[in-house]
């Protein structure tokens, strides 16, 4: 009896060992997403009025739960009976993120026009601020549930040879992370000018310390998301070419010679462009039927 419940807890300590590895190894391969994913979130949560920016975040962090509860289940199914399928999601995920990827950048160089994005207005009613924060919020949703599918599948592709329970604990484990990371640090983030503020009015002194970390706080929280937008935008193409590199294996046989980043960088950017080009034909020809 002795013997079976210590072989009981080696079996246990064994499986939750495979677990810490293949985790490890499925948070270094969701880390572009997870970067991006925060750029993007940290840029929907900011501009609101300060006392409402922690319950907008809020929302956006229990309907990220919500789409992870919904994904999880669909995502073990796909693995367990239809495996092919784990591949066909990562390669149509991969041309999405490189397409957001590609059009950021060809709306940086001027080639596609910015998509316009609807400021708060001191002269809009209580009524309008509610309804402009509600969209953005269910927007923030929907791009989540997109990026959770490509994290969620990712993970789910680093443990596919293994069992079906270490596939469920470091998938639900890399889901959990991403969304308690993520909305944690963005809330940091968004709260940054505001913590800046109590510095400096810390005390009455115009050139004390608290002042001096205070005006930093405010000044580099633009910077900031500045920051991660363009390490997103970048994290985007990396990962988009890293799946078409690895699925595709045309790509990978005839490109050996490239460096790996740069191979997937070019590779992102090529098809994210291509994408781009197709949608724009698509979205003028719509409007000519029209």
């Amino acid at each position: 009896m002795a013997s079976g419940f210590f072989a009981l807890l080696d079996d246990i300590a064994a499986l939750m060992d495979d677990v810490a590895v293949m985790s490890k190894i499925a948070t270094k391969k969701t880390a572009g997403i997870l970067g991006d994913d925060l750029a993007v979130n940290a840029e929907k949560a900011s501009g609101f009025m300060s006392d409402r920016e922690i319950p907008v975040l809020w929302a956006i962090t229990k309907g990220s739960f919500l789409n992870k509860l919904i994904i999880l289940p669909f995502a073990f199914l796909l693995s367990a009976f239809l495996p092919a399928a784990i591949t066909i999601i990562l390669v149509l995920g991969g041309i999405y993120l490189a397409y957001e990827g590609a059009e950021k950048i060809l709306e940086f160089l001027g080639v596609l026009k910015h998509h316009e994005k609807k400021d708060l207005d001191m002269d809009m009613t209580n009524e309008e601020i509610l309804a402009l924060e509600k969209d953005r919020v269910k927007a923030a949703i929907v791009t989540d549930f997109i990026l959770s599918v490509e994290i969620v599948i990712i993970a789910l592709g680093t443990v596919t040879e293994k069992e079906i329970s270490v596939q469920i604990m470091v998938v639900t484990f890399i889901a959990i992370l991403a969304t308690i990371g993520v909305y944690g640090i963005v809330a940091l983030i968004v709260r940054m000018d505001e913590f800046g503020l109590k510095l400096i009015n810390l005390n009455e002194s115009e050139d004390s310390f608290s002042d001096k970390v205070g005006h930093l706080l405010v000044n580099a929280l633009p910077w900031v998301i500045k920051t991660l937008a363009v390490v997103g935008t970048i994290a985007l193409l990396l990962v988009a070419g890293g799946i078409f590199v690895h699925n595709i294996h045309w790509l990978h046989d005839h490109f050996n010679m490239v460096p790996g980043m740069v191979k997937e960088f070019i590779v992102g950017l090529v098809f994210g462009a291509i994408t781009v080009l197709f949608v724009q034909i698509f979205k003028k020809l719509f409007k000519k039927k029209k």
